[in-house]
């Protein structure tokens, strides 16, 4: 069965490129039809793309992979989503007097509109959060129908540097040949799915440890607080286990197998036996010089996830405590870690259940976890829309066309009526005198002449349309 409505998305992870294909049922739920995988550590750095040639390429590779899981369908745009180093989140205020005036829609968005033309230097605006607003330096959920003499909007900007953007909807899209939808900002789009609305009244962070940076977005009485970007991702910590003169894909394996954010002294006499980089040779290493390179790089990014806190100062406002999410979360004992250091509740990231219909335990995997997010924020039908086949009829012959355009047909039409006013000007004019009184006896004797003037028509017109006479 082809699939004709669908939305497709786009996860540019540092580590894993992830395509996703779902639908949205009448309550907004999401159920996940297909998903596939490409490696991105060779095109993009830190959650950016350095390479627009191999990334396009890859993403190519994964759309074609996703094509042929729909049953013919095709996709005709995707929805991408963006992080990296660059990103956060800056506070821009669009006042106005209103003299003891009403506080209108109308007035809520003028203010927008002020705020959508606003410019900051040597960035570009990738979202624009719903702002909190001020009626006499008051604070109003709602501020529609009350009176004030100045009406404050407190907007939180998205921003990142403007080749971010750039790089995926003019360049990228220009090679993949499937327009771009919209751009997410990945974080906001994460933390929709996995926060309720409670803990974003409470107080929350969400933690996203990725493979080339970490991202820190904070929540308090349902706003956004902060948003911002470590550039330290769970990748730094393979590229110190490399020091040990072991190749990237053992390091990986030891830092999954072996690795903890918490040094245990019980284990440091373990010795591990590790593959060495000529690929022929094995050596025993302790567990202690793994763990010793793990915990101060560990150390090293859950220090700049407290910073990050201390200086939203919410350190000790957050009732709802920390939600890790991401791949490199799943290092044994971060958790315990980050409860040491931050003095709160942490627990592992899981999507809302009202948000998925199908799919929950492809949404669970931390791998898949963000693309699934991008695809519950997409609205458009991301499917390429096929026409039905229409079929046109002329005289004995019928035409098939898999394209109905009504302004071509018209000049078809126009055409046609233009050639049988042609014919009608070419055709001979050649009479036959009737009788005036006629009878079988004539009509027989007659039928010798009609059958004359037949043979002298097909004979001019032999002779009209003769290859002698086109030449």
């Amino acid at each position: 069965m082809a699939y004709t409505d669908f939305i497709a998305a786009i996860d540019l992870g540092s580590s894993h490129m992830v395509g996703m294909v779902g639908t949205k049922g009448l309550s907004g739920t999401l159920s996940i039809i297909a998903y596939e995988v490409e490696n991105s550590d060779t095109c993009i750095r830190r959650g950016c793309v350095y390479s627009i040639k191999e990334t396009a390429s890859k993403i190519k590779r994964i759309i074609l992979k996703l094509e042929n899981k729909l049953g013919g369908a095709r996709i005709n745009k995707v929805y991408i989503g963006v992080g990296g180093q660059s990103l956060r989140s800056i506070d821009h205020v669009v006042s106005k007097v209103l003299d003891n005036g009403t506080v209108t829609e109308e007035t809520l968005q003028e203010l927008r509109k002020k705020c959508n033309l606003y410019r900051p230097d040597m960035l570009d605006v990738l979202k624009v959060v719903s702002p909190v607003y001020f009626l006499d330096n008051k604070q109003e959920e709602n501020p529609v129908g009350i009176s004030c003499s100045r009406l404050e909007a407190r907007y939180k900007l998205i921003v990142g540097r403007p080749s971010l953007r750039h790089a995926v909807t003019m360049n990228m899209a220009d090679q993949i040949g499937v327009k771009v939808a919209d751009v997410i900002v990945s974080p906001l789009a994460l933390a929709n799915l996995i926060l309720t609305n409670k803990e974003k009244e409470q107080g929350c962070a969400l933690i996203d440890f990725g493979g080339g940076v970490t991202s820190v977005s904070i929540f308090k009485s349902k706003h956004l607080v902060s948003l911002s970007v470590i550039p330290l991702g769970s990748d730094l910590i393979t590229s110190d286990l490399m020091m040990l003169d072991m190749p990237e894909m053992e390091a990986e394996r030891i830092k999954s197998t072996y690795g903890n954010a918490i040094w245990e002294k019980d284990s440091d006499q373990e010795s591990v036996s590790i593959d060495l980089a000529d690929g022929q040779h094995t050596k025993e290493i302790k567990r202690s010089e793994i763990n010793l390179i793990v915990e101060a790089r560990v150390r090293e990014i859950i220090e700049n996830v407290y910073a990050r806190l201390a200086d939203a100062g919410v350190i000790k406002n957050l009732g709802s405590g920390m939600v890790i999410a991401g791949s490199g979360a799943a290092l044994r004992n971060l958790r315990e870690a980050l409860t040491d250091r931050c003095k709160m509740d942490v627990r592992y990231a899981s999507v809302r259940r009202d948000c998925i219909e199908a799919g929950e335990m492809i949404a669970n995997n931390p791998e898949f976890t963000t693309a699934a997010a991008l695809l519950l924020e997409g609205t458009e039908n991301c499917a390429q829309q096929v026409v039905p086949e229409s079929k046109i009829e002329s005289g004995n012959n019928e035409f098939e066309e898999t394209i109905y355009d009504p302004t071509l047909e018209d000049i078809r039409f126009k055409g046609k009526e233009k050639q049988s006013e042609n014919e009608k000007i070419n055709e001979p004019d050649i009479k036959v005198e009737k009788e005036n009184n006629p009878s079988k006896a004539k009509k027989s004797k007659k039928e010798g002449l009609l059958i004359k003037i037949k043979n002298s028509i097909d004979n001019f017109g032999g002779e009209l349309f003769s290859e002698d006479n086109n030449q």
